[in-house]
């Protein structure tokens, strides 16, 4: 939808204007169709997307199967948090009605899973399974770092191509709809693919008489998605709150005393809720039955995870191996020990 002429709708962070659109990302729906894409089927895709599906089915298949590399990143950047970044089969967004709230949470979610599109492409293109690409073609002959000079060699992951894609694909239907949300996704999505972009690694080996490494030969990697899923954490720390500047074109900070967004900030409009109780009007899943630390002060610990409302505890046996002893050669050998834990969870609502 349009934004409102009169520029109401630019000076609110919370807003019924864009509130009450139809806000998700369809595109995550392939990850629930495995290998067998169906680009038609795809509920929410907006005809550029459903454009280059067709003329990619390979891409379209390692997208689809490179969802859970980064559901399960977001799953455990959250882990300890009352939000753990839960899915709901039955919805085609994944996420349900929490992705109507413009939170930092949403916020975190498109940064992560456009970061994963990024890291999934290039991935797939250095191994060689995608027929659209294969090893970034710009790293040739020589070239110096802190060491000295090296040359190009090895393959380098494409993350230039795997990046445009990703753009082109992914913000596809945030370009057409041009509203409050769009510009918040547009960013958030940007800052998720200039993470992966961020963590690249030079990485050579060594050639020369004896390992002197008189010449080396390097190639550019991506670094494990864990340092992303961190550095996107730490960004959802910092989010920064903003409302949409009088031009519709970018944003302000929220409040005088927030700092202006930078281009690596994630952004958001609205305040999270307290993910307490499962409710299904803000998509809560609330905390009941989640596992809490008894002993901890922080978010994990169930005075925190439970939200006051208390926690049953479990005793349950948990088998560990143990006594573990290294037999020549060349074999570890252990025990399987047994042991009663306490578990405690919290308790659900009234």
């Amino acid at each position: 939808m349009n934004l409102l002429p009169s520029g109401i709708c630019f000076y609110l962070s919370v807003t019924i204007c864009w509130l009450t659109a139809g806000v998700d990302a369809s595109w995550w729906y392939m990850g629930t169709l495995g290998s067998q894409v169906m680009c038609d089927n795809i509920p929410g895709l907006v005809n550029k997307q459903r454009q280059l599906c067709r003329q990619h089915p390979k891409v379209m298949q390692a997208i689809g199967a490179g969802m859970k590399d980064w559901i399960s990143e977001c799953q455990h950047q959250f882990r300890n948090h009352r939000w753990n970044c839960n899915t709901t089969a039955r919805d085609h967004n994944l996420f349900g009605r929490l992705l109507l709230r413009s939170s930092r949470e949403v916020a975190f979610m498109y940064a992560i899973s456009s970061a994963g599109v990024v890291y999934t492409l290039a991935r797939a293109c250095s191994q060689g399974e995608l027929d659209s690409c294969s090893c970034d073609p710009t790293k040739k002959g020589s070239s110096r770092d802190a060491k000295g000079s090296f040359d190009w060699g090895g393959c380098s992951d494409h993350v230039e191509h795997a990046m445009r894609f990703s753009q082109a694909f992914v913000d596809a239907k945030e370009r057409k709809e041009r509203d409050a949300r769009a510009l918040m996704n547009l960013h958030n999505n940007r800052a998720g693919r200039k993470a992966v972009k961020r963590f690249m690694t030079l990485e050579c080996k060594c050639h020369g008489v004896s390992g002197s490494c008189s010449v080396r030969t390097c190639w550019l990697a991506m670094s494990d998605f864990r340092r992303t899923g961190d550095h996107l954490r730490k960004r959802y720390n910092g989010a920064v709150q903003v409302a949409v500047n009088q031009y519709g074109t970018g944003f302000t900070a929220a409040h005088t005393h927030f700092k202006r967004p930078s281009k690596n900030d994630l952004v958001y409009f609205e305040d999270s809720p307290d993910y307490c109780i499962q409710d299904h009007k803000s998509g809560s899943m609330g905390t009941g039955g989640r596992v809490c630390n008894r002993t901890s002060r922080g978010i994990d610990g169930c005075e925190v995870m439970c939200c006051g409302r208390g926690y049953d505890t479990s005793r349950v046996s948990r088998t560990t191996k143990c006594e573990c002893k290294f037999h020549w050669c060349c074999a570890v050998h252990c025990r399987d020990c047994h042991q009663q834990v306490d578990v405690h969870t919290c308790k659900g609502q009234t």
